[in-house]
């Protein structure tokens, strides 16, 4: 190769491999969060038993505020609401009229939602895997480090910069999937969708 093709050829070669170092699974979830300082969107849920049978499916509206907020609001077939507030997250069901508090690290396996917030190290607690792309989607697995966790792993499904859906697998073999719609980021939000004080009235079940 003569000086001058060698000159041209080695940029595009930096180029290249900068190229891939951007698209590793650590730096697409970076750029997602990154850029996902507030974020709200519908949902839809379903969760299967382990021989994959439909178990219930639930509707309603997500909402994340980064560092440390976000906030489910489950429409059908039950008003539910999962908040984190005050270095907790609280479960409330509204039909059983009953409260349930969890410190933020045990909580993870019962909303992947945390994963989101910024409460979390994930690269300290997680192993971070590209899964590729499928269904329009490019997808990251994080399974968790520890075994305390009470899920198997997590992933996500990004459309661009964008979240699309996720998925949790319990170590149950239950599943747990979640699609994204109407999803708008960058947005202001009231500040009171992440506040939460149990009703008077219902029973609070809360880990000291």
């Amino acid at each position: 190769m003569s000086a001058f093709r060698y000159l041209i050829a080695l940029p595009l070669l930096f180029l290249s491999l900068a190229s891939q170092a951007e698209t590793t699974p650590q730096s697409r979830l970076k750029s997602f969060l990154d850029s996902a300082r507030t974020l709200q969107a519908e949902f839809t849920q379903v969760q299967l038993d382990e021989s994959g049978r439909l178990k219930q499916e639930s509707k309603g509206f997500f909402y994340l505020q980064r560092p440390g907020k976000f906030r489910w609001d489950y429409a059908k077939p039950y008003h539910q609401e999962i908040v984190s507030s005050g270095g907790k997250v609280w479960f409330y069901d509204v039909d059983l009229e009953q409260v349930t508090a969890k410190k933020l690290g045990q909580a993870v396996g019962s909303t992947p939602a945390l994963l989101l917030s910024g409460e979390m190290a994930l690269e300290d607690n997680f192993t971070i895997e590209d899964q590729g792309a499928d269904e329009g989607m490019f997808w990251i697995k994080l399974v968790p480090k520890s075994e305390e966790g009470g899920f198997r792993y997590v992933l996500i499904g990004l459309e661009g910069d964008k979240l699309a859906g996720m998925e949790l697998s319990d170590n149950f073999g239950q599943l747990t999937r979640i699609y994204f719609s109407n999803l708008r980021t960058g947005i202001v939000l009231d500040p009171k969708l992440f506040q939460f004080s149990p009703p008077a009235g219902v029973d609070v079940f809360e880990d000291k």
